[in-house]
């Protein structure tokens, strides 16, 4: 890991480690050193089985492919069932809570953790969408653009292709790999084809209208479960 990339993750574990008040200090491992049985790098979609409060922050035992492990995250309103996705972490051997009065054999500080979904919502591991298409949503094609339904019916004939799309912000996960995630819809396709994926650094607000312009690109698996038949990469954002 780059030491400067490293010195980010280090600069939040630590104010989260003085906010929270717990005293000894940890052994800091790299996700280099990390374990087998702890996610790599990458972006992560955990499922929620415990939960425990303390002062500013949130413990989570979470699941990943069988796999049952601990993070820490700024507090958060998330119950067993839902999801939490993340990208940026730091494991921490032999984490003695003060706050809690416990200590953690193994335990992932999460810079960057998101509130993804529920079980049911995300129990498809074929595509990655928001669930249900909302009626109310009728956006007007841009001209020479295309439609959500459009590039999802030709999305091998466009991959590659940069190509532009008018649709309402339904949904948004700011800086997970570096990137927001903004979903998409223009009142266009059946449930699985009315909501795309636009991936951009520009932020935008759930409710606004937008034209985003970005790379096509097919079959995207980011890892974890997390797959998108069709997505827009690398996109600028005009908010209309």
């Amino acid at each position: 890991m780059h030491k400067k990339l490293f010195s980010l993750f280090l600069i939040p574990v630590i104010v989260l480690l003085i906010s929270c008040g717990d005293k000894e200090k940890p052994e800091i491992q790299n996700q280099n050193q990390i374990s087998n049985k702890t996610p790599v790098e990458g972006v992560h979609n955990v499922l929620v089985e415990d939960k425990l409060d303390a002062s500013n922050y949130s413990y989570l035992k979470v699941a990943e492919r069988g796999n049952s492990f601990w993070i820490a995250v700024n507090k958060m309103e998330i119950n067993p069932g839902e999801y939490v996705i993340f990208s940026k972490f730091m494991e921490m051997k032999n984490f003695k809570s003060e706050s809690l009065g416990r200590t953690f054999e193994s335990i992932l500080f999460v810079d960057d953790a998101k509130k993804s979904g529920t079980e049911e919502q995300l129990k498809s591991p074929h595509q990655n969408i928001v669930s249900g298409k909302d009626a109310s949503v009728n956006v007007e094609p841009i001209k020479n653009g295309y439609t959500v339904e459009q590039i999802y019916a030709k999305k091998s004939s466009l991959e590659f292709k940069t190509v532009k799309v008018r649709g309402k912000v339904v949904k948004v996960n700011e800086n997970i790999m570096g990137t927001n995630w903004i979903h998409i819809q223009d009142g266009t396709g059946k449930d699985g084809t009315h909501d795309l994926l636009v991936t951009s650094s520009e932020s935008v607000k759930v409710g606004t209208t937008i034209v985003a312009e970005g790379k096509v690109v097919k079959d995207k698996d980011f890892g974890s479960g997390y797959f998108y038949n069709v997505l827009l990469e690398n996109s600028k954002i005009l908010v209309e």
